[in-house]
């Protein structure tokens, strides 16, 4: 790919925070994200829910998976982007994780690299 190597950042946060994480990430530049509905648990380990009187215990708790796909240069200031807007300070907060792209292909054009992205 040369020089310029691109990253898949994927965040999982709380769903009410889309909205200021798309915001912040829209302001360092970057348009194109993809976002899941998701499921999970981490250190919270779900918690326990009333009904009808019983008591049971919610597992997987709703989440939402951010993918964004950008050049080096912009990882920083994108996982920077993300953090400020989808901290909270309680647990649960979530995660975010870095890998390297191998290759980006547009599907219409056939355009490869960064003029795909």
């Amino acid at each position: 790919m040369g020089v310029n190597q691109m990253k898949k950042i994927e965040a999982i946060i709380k769903p009410f925070k889309l909205d200021e994480v798309k915001e912040a990430l829209h302001e360092v530049g970057l348009q194109g994200i993809t976002v899941v509905e998701a499921k999970g648990f981490g250190r919270q380990k779900g918690h326990t829910e009333l009904y009808r009187g019983a008591e049971y215990v919610v597992d997987f708790l709703p989440k939402v998976k951010i993918e964004v796909i950008c050049e080096d240069a912009v990882v920083e200031r994108a996982v920077e982007a993300i953090m400020n807007a989808a901290r909270t300070g309680r647990i649960g907060d979530g995660k975010i994780f870095i890998s390297t792209i191998e290759e980006v292909i547009r599907i219409r054009t056939g355009e490869k690299g960064e003029a795909a992205v």
